[in-house]
This record gives structure tokens, C-alpha cells and sequence, in this order.
């Protein structure tokens, strides 16, 4: 993976104890060609970047509920749960390639200094993903911000676009998702399950898949069906 930060200047309005300014540098996609799902961040967390792993922080949600949703313990090695959660035809990856920003929060990402990922070129390479699931109001608003237009191209139905290289990307599915961060304390733990539950696991043209529960196995991947 790449660098996660880079040297940045000390915020002149803060003391000599405060956050600084630095530019944040995002991973590289974690995306096979089979994927089904697109789940976006805004930007790695301090604390992912420094353990150079997506949803690194302890008291982040995203693992616990993949675990319950998709059958991935937690236990398993980073990279292990990575090669499963692609097994599930799930993709990773941020709205935003780099970004200045004071702290950890996603609050603090100065926009103005935002550069996006090229998101139509992993779409172009997984022409299977019909979702995208944006963890969180500033993965969202970033999404929008930096490829609105696109996006509206895109979601629309398969008439009204013509070009034949963008035959996979017709259709896409935009979904806010709560934020799985820590310092999403405005929904709860039960209510942020139900809807990764819901986007993970239903169809556009299906209900969810029923929650998983101690006895039973959770839904398999095959609850959103291969378009291709």
C-alpha cells in the first residue's frame, strides 16, 4: 500500500499541542474484477493510516458488522478478512485520493485541498457493481462533490446513456450509509447493523436477507445476483 501521511505544516491558530495539518494519503482499492458492492470511505482515520489496514480503529463498527453480516471473524488475519470480503463480492475503497486535514475526523478534511479517486476506472475494471455504499455523510457528500455529474450519468437507466465503454456502469445505485466511525454516536450499534445488513445483503429488487442470529448462517453474497 502507499504512504499513509505525509509531512504537513503545523495549523498556526492551534498551540503547540494541538492537531496539525497533514496531507492524507488513501490505500489502494481492494476490488476483484467479480465485485458487486463498492463500499467508499472519505478518508482513512489516523489510526488506519498508521496501521496501513481499512477500519483500523478498535472501536470502529465496519469489521464487527461485516463479521455478523458476512460470517468473517473477526479473529482472521487483516488479510484474510480482505480475500473473504471479496470472496463475497465486496470491494473497498475512498471517495478521496489525498486530502489536507487537522486530526483524525472527517469534520477536519479541508475540501479545498481534496483530490478524488478515479473511481470510473475501477468501474470500468468491476463492470459487476451495481452498489455503492458510502459509509457515512462525508464519504456521501465527497462522492458528490467530486463526481456529481458523472454520477447522475450514470444512474440513470440503461437508455439513456449510448457510449459502449460505460455498458457495465449503467444503472449504479448510490446508498448514505451511517457512519460505522466511533464518533457516530447519533445511531446505535443495532441501528447501524440493520442498515449495512439491508444494503449488503438485498437486491434492488429483492427484501433484505433476514438477520443473522447465533443459529443460523448469515445470508451469502449470492442474495444480490451477478447482473452479468
Amino acid at each position: 500500500m502507499r504512504q499513509g501521511l505525509e509531512p504537513g505544516r503545523k495549523d498556526p491558530g492551534t498551540g503547540e499541542d494541538g492537531p496539525s495539518v497533514r496531507r492524507c494519503q488513501s490505500f489502494a482499492p481492494v476490488a476483484r474484477a467479480d465485485a458487486r458492492i463498492l463500499i467508499l470511505g472519505s478518508m482513512p482515520g489516523q489510526a488506519s493510516l498508521t496501521a496501513q489496514q481499512y477500519y483500523a480503529h478498535p472501536r470502529n463498527q465496519f469489521w464487527s458488522i461485516i463479521a455478523r453480516v458476512c460470517g468473517i471473524g473477526l479473529e482472521l488475519p487483516y488479510g484474510e478478512r480482505l480475500e473473504r470480503l471479496q470472496e463475497w463480492g465486496v470491494a473497498l475503497w475512498d471517495v478521496l485520493a489525498s486530502c489536507e486535514r487537522r486530526g483524525s475526523l472527517d469534520s477536519a478534511i479541508e475540501h479545498r485541498t481534496a483530490v478524488a479517486n478515479d473511481l470510473p476506472a475501477v468501474l470500468r475494471r468491476c463492470q459487476g457493481i451495481r452498489r455503492i455504499c458510502c459509509n457515512g455523510g462525508t464519504a456521501y457528500a465527497a462522492l458528490q462533490r467530486c463526481l456529481g455529474p458523472w454520477l447522475a450519468a450514470h444512474t440513470q437507466p440503461a437508455a439513456a446513456t449510448h457510449s459502449q465503454d460505460m455498458e457495465g456502469m449503467r444503472g449504479l445505485e448510490v446508498l448514505r450509509l451511517p457512519s460505522t466511525s466511533p464518533a457516530n454516536a447519533s445511531w446505535s450499534p443495532a441501528r447501524k447493523f440493520e442498515a449495512w445488513r439491508v444494503a449488503l445483503t438485498a437486491a434492488p429488487d429483492r427484501p433484505p436477507a433476514p438477520a443473522a442470529t447465533p443459529a443460523s448462517k448469515p445470508a451469502r453474497p449470492g442474495a444480490i445476483p451477478n447482473p452479468r
